[in-house]
């Protein structure tokens, strides 16, 4: 009986897992193709009232939309991901650490061979 629960639950937490990720990558695909279309918008206005391309690409107004909500879609991820996406988990410095020491020992290895 309780075998089931557990599995009823761990089914629960990663159907939820899912749709989390999903949400996320609904947002991001949201993201990308309105921020698209108005920086085109915006560009094309600037164009049209004398800004040259130049000048209208490098207007923050063109991608002030995209950087602010860019902030929101980033703590999205990190909700949705964690820092352990960052690669800084709890054994991140232990990891680290092996991994040096072990390139130190190979290096010493083949020094010592010839």
């Amino acid at each position: 009986m309780e075998q089931n629960y557990l599995k009823e639950q761990n089914y629960i937490r990663a159907k939820k897992r899912v749709k989390d990720i999903k949400g996320f990558y609904v947002h991001l695909i949201v993201f990308i193709a309105v921020n698209i279309f108005l920086s085109i918008i915006i560009i094309y206005g600037l164009m049209q009232s004398g800004a040259s391309f130049f000048d209208a690409i490098t207007h923050f107004g063109t991608y002030s939309t995209a950087l602010f909500w860019g902030i929101g879609l980033f703590f999205h991820w990190l909700g949705v991901f964690g820092f352990k996406s960052l690669g800084l988990g709890k054994n991140w410095e232990d990891r680290k650490i092996k991994e040096f020491m072990e390139k130190e020992d190979e290096t010493y290895k083949r020094l010592n061979r010839k």
